[in-house]
């Protein structure tokens, strides 16, 4: 299948395409899919349930990473939230700030940016 036609049949308006993210640990291999609405200030756990009420999630690390190598332009250089609670401090989640590039976490209060994917198993 060409990759026009891929794109044709799996895109919703205003979606956009970002990338393969390899499975890890006997997972499987998925497309990753970016949803067009962007929510500009609000905390981490409103934005998991506006992910989901708008038929996605938030991106974990490893998708924003790919998000900021591939589709940069599609984000205001702000930071963004992940899906990840911090490991050693539960009440933080990690985010990607996408005018550098860099990875850091705050807590869950804070109010920042979200951008809901989707995922798309091979």
């Amino acid at each position: 299948m060409s990759k026009a036609k891929f794109l044709k049949d799996n895109l919703k308006p205003g979606e956009v395409y970002t990338g393969l993210i390899l499975g890890q640990n006997g997972e499987k291999d998925y497309h990753l899919i970016l949803l067009p609405q962007t929510v500009p200030s609000t905390t981490w756990q409103k934005a998991k349930a506006w992910a989901k009420s708008v038929g996605g999630s938030l991106p974990d690390r490893r998708e924003l990473r790919l998000l900021w190598v591939n589709a940069k332009q599609e984000f205001e250089g702000a930071w963004f939230w992940s899906s990840e609670t911090h490991a050693s401090y539960s009440d933080s989640a990690w985010m990607q700030y996408f005018n550098s590039g860099l990875q850091g976490y705050d807590r869950k209060r804070g109010t920042y940016r979200a951008r809901a994917v989707r995922r798309l198993a091979i």
